[in-house]
């Protein structure tokens, strides 16, 4: 009885300290997040395995809606490190689980000009379960980009001078 409670403890200090596995700061930087969504994913157990470890890499991905259901496409996991000769593919398209009302809204959205479905963060919630965070995002112009990173540097150099004047 002690040692389930052990593992337990221990399985639960691994959820807490590796909530976050991956993030796509590049979508905060390219797009304006209008709304987001959080989904569930449909995995392999070498995948989830893999994700366990941090290797994971949303860059350049995206989703799409077809046959009404949500689809992840481009996301990288990577091969688990104890896998035999049969792991998983690493960039395949991977089902979202959400409710058909969300995907409906997520299908709406899609269809008007401009507008695009990105990941943002991939992530273990408190039970343990994989999530991805979905944001539904319109392009930035070049002159918002600048306007953007104008505003974060002036943001930053007012808290360096508040931090000196302590």
């Amino acid at each position: 009885m002690e040692r389930l409670e052990l593992g337990m403890y221990f399985r639960k200090l691994i959820f807490m300290e590796k909530s976050t596995v991956s993030t796509n700061r590049k979508a905060y930087h390219e797009f304006h997040i209008l709304e987001t969504f959080e989904a569930g994913l449909e995995l392999l157990g070498s995948e989830v395995k893999s994700l366990r470890e941090g290797k994971a890499s949303l860059k350049e991905s995206y989703i799409i809606i077809k046959k009404e259901q949500a689809w992840l496409v481009g996301m990288h996991i990577s091969a688990y490190s104890h896998t035999g000769f049969s792991g998983h593919e690493p960039a395949r398209k991977r089902r979202l689980l959400l409710h058909k009302n969300e995907i409906h809204k997520i299908g709406q959205k899609l269809a008007e000009k401009g507008l695009a479905a990105v990941p943002l963060k991939l992530y273990f919630n408190k039970r343990g379960w994989v999530k991805v965070e979905i944001g539904l995002a319109k392009g930035k112009k070049l002159y918002d980009k600048r306007d953007t990173k104008k505003r974060r540097d002036i943001e930053r150099d007012i808290q360096r001078e508040l931090k000196r004047s302590k």
